[in-house]
């Protein structure tokens, strides 16, 4: 197997993670601080997937990124 095929695979899947523990974080905290459980967890959770794909796509080179100039 390719080091660099396996690094990148950890990458993607790191992004995928990432998004989603982000959101489910700030969900938590937005829950425990408003006391709208379980409302703000669900939707930062799905925010926080929607985030995370789209970094992997990014990172994957499916999407461009915006920020860069051709």
């Amino acid at each position: 197997m390719d080091a660099s095929a396996l690094a990148r695979g950890f990458r993607l899947s790191t992004e995928l993670v990432a998004g989603v523990l982000v959101g489910a974080a700030i969900g938590w905290l937005l829950d425990k601080w408003l006391g709208i459980s379980p409302w703000g967890l669900i939707v930062f959770l799905l925010l926080g997937f929607a985030a995370g794909v789209l970094n992997v796509m990014r990172a994957a080179g499916v999407v461009r990124d915006p920020t860069v100039n051709d």
